[in-house]
């Protein structure tokens, strides 16, 4: 049911056509969360800093807490929980588990988004161009090492792929 205040929102989230009734205030991360259950982008610093919240939106890497939920209706919209396949983890996700790229979990969607997006355009970044890429999220965990880690390991596994 709509109030005055809220909206049915209307999206494909990781590939299934879903609507939520939303309300017109929310930023993305919010609706995502409260309206379509989804708990993979966390709700961090609210300023864009942390990355927590991040997922993709019409295939662009996005801060949702900078976003309006209504700004983001009618959108195909990728979370940490739709990056796999076929219940598998993308080669990415499975790279950071390999080289304990996470701990605690919460900067993980940034993180993943950034080092997927670091690779679709670049399938050999050195370390100084990974921790560039990813210097839009905040880790209180690893100290990056494991990160920048993973994200080669990724690169290394995507390059693999592609060979065989």
């Amino acid at each position: 049911m709509t109030t005055p205040q809220t909206f049915t929102m209307s999206v494909v989230l990781n590939g299934e056509r879903r609507c939520a009734p939303v309300d017109r205030r929310m930023v993305l991360v919010e609706a995502l969360r409260e309206g379509f259950g989804v708990t993979g982008p966390k709700v961090g610093c609210m300023t864009g800093d942390c990355g927590a919240c991040t997922v993709k939106v019409d295939g662009k890497v996005v801060k949702s807490c900078m976003e309006l939920a209504q700004a983001a209706d009618g959108s195909e919209i990728t979370t940490i929980e739709g990056m796999g396949e076929d219940g598998r983890l993308s080669l990415v996700q499975q790279a950071f588990c390999d080289h304990y790229g996470f701990q605690c979990g919460y900067c993980l969607s940034g993180m993943l988004f950034a080092a997927e997006d670091l690779l679709d355009g670049d399938d050999d970044p050195t370390d100084d161009e990974i921790r560039y890429a990813i210097q839009g999220n905040l880790c209180r965990c690893t100290g990056y090492q494991n990160i920048v880690r993973a994200i080669r390991g990724a690169a290394e596994a995507r390059r693999a792929e592609t060979a065989s």
